[in-house]
């Protein structure tokens, strides 16, 4: 775990926020750390190359993830951190899992095709591809064959992906996505938990669910051990995880000129204060 953790930072794939300057969420709410995933595909340049590269390509679903394969495990043969980390994951499946179970590996748009594809090539599993409207295409475990299939009846699926915060989209596409083929997501392996429910909610539904870092004091106290992050940082972090909102209320209250700052700022922030402001996700008008 402590490669992974410190790989998270590497590559700013986790990245904790200076000293009272929390980071601005899409919500409108605020918090002492980013997560971005696939930024462990080696790092924030290439990784935000490769989703330009499948923006470009997404169009078209039957070739897609050949392509989408064939630069992924290009980056995997040359990209330590990279390798390492899928390394790991195929090492957590088969400790995990009785992998002779499975008779698919899933993944959803886009994200998850940053480990979904190695990992459904390295198990030697056949292939689906979810896209957001909820449409499917099925590749050999070489993804050398792509094709539509309409049915996959009785079919246990592992879905491996970036990460899981709530399962919003396990529970509004990639769940509904294998149903409608028959067949059943019964795994499912992230990367990273924000421990935010997720994956109680997907075991509540039945489904075995793994990750391999929880974003949770004993990462946070890791990365102190490792000298990633200072005392102060690790304890603002375990403080957010206790109690997010009374945290960020806190501080707020404590920093009114954070917010009038963020009003002044630019677009993406003024509109993400706004929401905090008018939605008063804080109580601050209490």
């Amino acid at each position: 775990m402590s490669n992974l953790v410190s790989y998270l930072f590497k590559t700013n794939a986790f990245k904790v926020c200076p000293d009272n300057k929390p980071f601005w969420y899409t919500s409108g709410k605020i918090g002492p750390y980013f997560i971005n995933t696939h930024f462990l595909y080696g790092s924030e340049e290439e990784a935000v190359e490769f989703l330009s590269f499948i923006d470009v390509e997404k169009d078209n679903k039957i070739e897609l993830p050949k392509k989408v394969f064939d630069k992924a495990f290009a980056q995997y043969t040359s990209n330590n951190i990279y390798k390492e980390v899928i390394d790991e994951m195929i090492s957590f499946i088969n400790s995990h899992i009785n992998v002779d179970e499975i008779d698919y590996v899933s993944g959803g748009e886009r994200r998850d095709w940053f480990f979904s594809n190695i990992v459904a090539y390295l198990l030697k599993k056949p292939h689906i591809t979810i896209f957001k409207d909820l449409s499917t295409v099925v590749s050999t475990a070489d993804f050398e064959e792509t094709s539509v299939r309409s049915e996959l009846n009785g079919k246990k699926v592992l879905h491996v992906a970036d990460l899981v915060t709530a399962a919003s989209s396990y529970l509004r596409a990639w769940i509904p996505a294998i149903q409608s083929l028959g067949a059943e997501i019964v795994w499912s392996t992230v990367v990273v938990d924000r421990m935010q429910g997720g994956n109680d909610r997907l075991r509540e539904l039945g489904i075995n669910a793994y990750s391999l870092v929880q974003i949770a004091p004993e990462m946070f106290k890791k990365a102190l051990d490792l000298g990633i992050i200072s005392e102060e940082q690790n304890i603002m972090l375990n403080k957010f995880f206790e109690d997010p909102d009374g945290t960020m209320r806190k501080f707020l209250i404590e920093h009114p000129e954070f917010l009038e700052n963020a009003l002044k700022s630019d677009e993406k922030t003024i509109v993400r204060a706004r929401l905090c402001l008018e939605g008063d996700l804080y109580n601050l008008k209490g």
